[in-house]
């Protein structure tokens, strides 16, 4: 039977301690003790005790010091359920007083004696009495002369000699431990941390190991692997005559652990003490099943063990530690998928701000790309070309991007833009590319024409300076900082295929050009799930002849540019399928309305008068009556392609001439059709038949036997209302859910990001619904969808293809509703994939 906690438990291995009674690092030591290693005499305060202590009860210290030899000093430290939660600083040293002092000289010498006290004195008059820290931080000698200065100027800021007696040093040490972690600035920092407001505070009350005296003294933090790596590798520093973490702050007088050509180390100066410190923390990693950081103390060359933390890591060094711990059995391979964030991998595709770099802010603005890049500004996509061509890295800077931006984007190496959201141009086709990317960055004014950027603090930076956009965080900075490189290693890889081996759901990548579809293929994708079409029609032999057949005036002649685009195309599938090798590649067919090709300013629309041979006037005509008021509801998608059926019947001609053809190179091609905006039937029964009347004349020009899938993009209410119909002339349901979100609560996707975080501050929307898939609204059409289309038809694939897909949260919604895959970003599949396992993990654990 458990026993009940107990306000003051002096730790052993059979104490009633618990993390979330006690905090981690009681509960810690208690394992530690239990591993029967060499860790001081420990008193541990449940969250309760210190809870009363700062609501004004009174410590009771004669009981904890029972706990204790009467000579002992002590130091308190504290003990939160989760270190990253923070806590007040640890104070040493309790129970030093004169006589201590006296007592302690002969044995560790005057100037140790004199030492530890001051150390004391130090931290009591900042900590507990809250004296002026410029009155005691100043003293650099810490020898008699300087304790004696130091006890003088406490007694006259305090008002009284500094306190001689242990229990009423260590009652006002408890007790202004417990009011500093219930202060409200403490609480507010805990909260932004992720801790509740309730959080409880424990105490542990250690007796002290000196680390300062006579032989080999010192204390210090060792590790068995790096924490920016994971790799196996001795860490740490040692510092003599030292106590707690000192070796960490004084690291110019700190020795090396293991040996190292660099200075002296641990090993040589205290061989013995070095292999007893390695074999504990081996130990601690079998028996803990965790990689800890050991801190220790020396006494004499003895070694003491006074605290283990779990060691701190990047997202990197968090998936190499859990992959060696499984490859050594110390962890079930399980259990190491569920000890990496899904979120974390972004962390490890990309290049990234080096930790500890600083950070020169601009403004901030919605992370909508993972990836940091610094480069000169550049304001224009024909620009950022220059500068890709003179070799020079440039970042792209407006105010939104649109399709014909994608030129100038590629050559980049990071976006900005004022608007947009994570489902706006910039943010998708960013995440597609690896492209660092911040949106909506308002707090940045955006001068085009002055072709500068102003900063809310009046900064100006001009076209040409450099500036470093990080998309994993938000942050526009000045100038730029240090970088780390992406780590796609063995470790990577492996973690990833346990992943496979578990997951119960599919997952595609969105891919729309070939080096898209190569990212995708490298990442392991189970396929293409959506190549948006009409992004190969905006590079630059192929502009005209898309804008002629827009000036066209009658099928015949929009088939003849057309012609033009045909094998263009046809390349563009062939090289997807060589790259795919026969794995699932779903295109869907030309979305977006025309307007989107044709230029808006005057320059633009005299190049392509003169580019047509046609009088400005008779353009700018022609222009303005293809602009629409709200184009994203108007003549796009299926509607284009029934309207200019001409479109829809290259596309389909240039995919079943380019499945035929890689068919005969490799591995057999059956191509998905995919027709965009759908919300009625009819559109599909429309298309189809087109398409396969193509489809029909291929495989009889080319004798041969051709496999394909047609299926519908849910994007629309109506669709997925009408999904049982639909339904029974497509072999797959795709659901859009960018579009689906946008049009279900009418928000405009490239601009809700100026004021969803409002929104979601104030709890309208729990989070923004473009980034997590909201399960209330959206989700229920998606249900419905779902039933209603295995109703039409029991065989049909359903799917997520919005950027939804890549969400740990909105993965977890469509294995509920029985979806066979997503699709996402090339650059989030390894983060869907392991989103996957960790659901299937947890439904089996449950």
């Amino acid at each position: 039977m458990q026993q009940e906690p107990s306000r003051i438990t002096p730790v052993a291995a059979d104490a009633p301690i618990a993390t979330p009674t006690h905090g981690g690092r009681a509960k810690c030591l208690q394992r530690l003790v239990r591993l029967d290693l060499p860790v001081p005499r420990t008193v541990a305060l449940s969250f309760d005790a210190v809870h009363d202590i700062a609501g004004g009860g009174a410590p009771d210290a004669e009981a904890i010091l029972a706990g204790f030899p009467a000579d002992a000093l002590l130091c308190v430290r504290p003990s939160s359920q989760d270190p990253d939660w923070g806590g007040p600083g640890a104070v040493l040293n309790i129970g030093m007083n004169d006589a201590r002092r006296a007592a302690l000289a002969p044995v560790l010498g005057e100037t140790a004696a004199a030492r530890l006290y001051l150390r004391f004195v130090q931290a009591y008059a900042l900590q507990v009495a809250r004296l002026d820290p410029d009155l005691f931080e100043r003293f650099e000698d810490d020898g008699p002369e300087a304790l004696a200065e130091a006890l003088a100027v406490y007694e006259e800021e305090a008002e009284e000699p500094f306190p001689q007696d242990r229990a009423v040093q260590l009652a006002a040490v408890l007790r202004a431990m417990a009011r500093a972690w219930e202060g409200t600035s403490a609480r507010l920092l805990r909260q932004a941390r992720g801790a509740p407001a309730d959080a409880g505070l424990g105490l542990v009350v250690q007796e002290m190991a000196f680390g300062l005296g006579r032989g080999e003294c010192g204390s210090g933090v060792l590790q068995l692997v790096s924490s920016e790596t994971g790799e196996p590798r001795i860490t740490g520093r040692y510092l003599r005559q030292s106590q707690g973490r000192e070796a960490l702050s004084d690291t110019e007088a700190a020795l090396y652990l293991a040996r190292d050509p660099r200075g002296p180390s641990l090993e040589e100066a205290a061989p013995e003490a070095f292999a007893e410190l390695v074999a504990h923390a081996r130990h601690m990693r079998e028996k803990l099943r965790e990689e800890m950081q050991v801190e220790f103390t020396l006494e004499d060359g003895r070694v003491l063990i006074l605290d283990g933390v779990r060691v701190a890591r990047t997202p990197r060094a968090a998936l190499r530690i859990a992959v060696a711990l499984a490859e050594d059995g110390i962890l079930p391979r399980e259990e190491a998928l569920m000890r990496v964030e899904p979120g974390a991998l972004s962390e490890l595709l990309h290049r990234q701000v080096a930790p500890g770099a600083r950070r020169n802010r601009l403004a901030s603005g919605v992370a909508a790309s993972p990836g940091a890049a610094s480069g000169r500004i550049v304001f224009s996509a024909d620009a950022a070309q220059a500068a890709a061509a003179r070799g020079e890295a440039a970042v792209l800077v407006r105010r939104e991007t649109s399709p014909a931006d994608i030129r100038g984007m590629h050559a980049a190496v990071a976006v900005l833009t004022e608007r947009g959201g994570m489902t706006s141009h910039a943010a998708v086709i960013g995440r597609g590319l690896g492209l660092p990317c911040v949106v909506g960055a308002s707090e940045l004014g955006f001068h085009m024409q002055d072709r500068a950027l102003v900063a809310p603090d009046g900064r100006t930076l001009r076209e040409g300076d450099i500036i470093t956009v990080d998309g994993t965080t938000g942050d526009v900075l000045a100038g730029a900082p240090a970088m780390v490189e992406a780590a796609l290693d063995d470790a990577f890889r492996t973690f990833l295929s346990w992943a496979d081996a578990v997951r119960d759901i599919g997952v595609r990548a969105n891919a729309d050009t070939p080096d898209d579809a190569q990212t995708a293929r490298n990442f392991e994708a189970q396929g293409i799930g959506l190549c948006r079409t009409e992004h190969m029609f905006f590079e630059g032999d192929r502009m005209t002849p898309m804008r002629e057949m827009i000036f066209a005036d009658t099928p015949e002649d929009r088939r003849a540019a057309l012609e033009r685009l045909l094998p263009m195309q046809r390349r563009d599938f062939v090289e997807l399928f060589r790259i795919m090798q026969g794995k699932p590649v779903c295109i869907r067919l030309f979305d977006p309305p025309l307007h989107e090709f044709l230029p808006r300013d005057r320059a633009g629309l005299r190049e392509l008068a003169a580019a047509l041979d046609l009088p400005l006037s008779d353009v700018t005509r022609r222009v303005e009556a293809l602009g629409e008021y709200n184009p994203m509801l108007g003549m796009r998608g299926v509607r284009l392609g029934i309207a200019v059926p001409e479109i829809y019947d290259m596309q389909a001609r240039a995919i079943f001439e380019a499945t035929e053809e890689a068919s005969r190179e490799g591995a057999p091609v059956v191509p998905e059709i995919m027709i965009p905006l759908v919300s009625a039937r009819r559109e599909v029964e429309l298309v189809k038949t087109r398409i396969d009347a193509v489809a029909a004349a291929v495989m009889t020009e080319r004798t041969t036997r051709l496999d394909y899938r047609l299926g519908v993009m849910v994007e629309t209410p109506r669709a997925c209302l009408r999904a049982e119909d639909i339904a029974q002339h497509s072999a797959f349901l795709s659901f859009g859910t960018n579009d689906l979100t946008q049009m279900t609560y009418g928000l405009s996707r490239d601009d809700a990001g100026r004021f969803m975080s409002a929104y979601v501050t104030q709890g309208v929307f729990p989070e923004d619904p473009f980034h997590v898939l909201d399960v209330e609204g959206v989700g229920e059409l998606l249900s419905i969808a779902a039933e209603r289309g295995r109703a039409g038809r029991p065989d049909v694939v359903l799917s997520v293809c919005g950027e939804h897909g890549g969400d740990a949260e909105s993965i977890a919604f469509c294995r509920r509703a029985g979806f066979d895959y997503v699709s996402c970003s090339p650059f989030r599949v390894p983060v869907a994939r392991l989103a996957a396992a960790q659901l299937a993990i947890a439904d089996r654990m449950a």
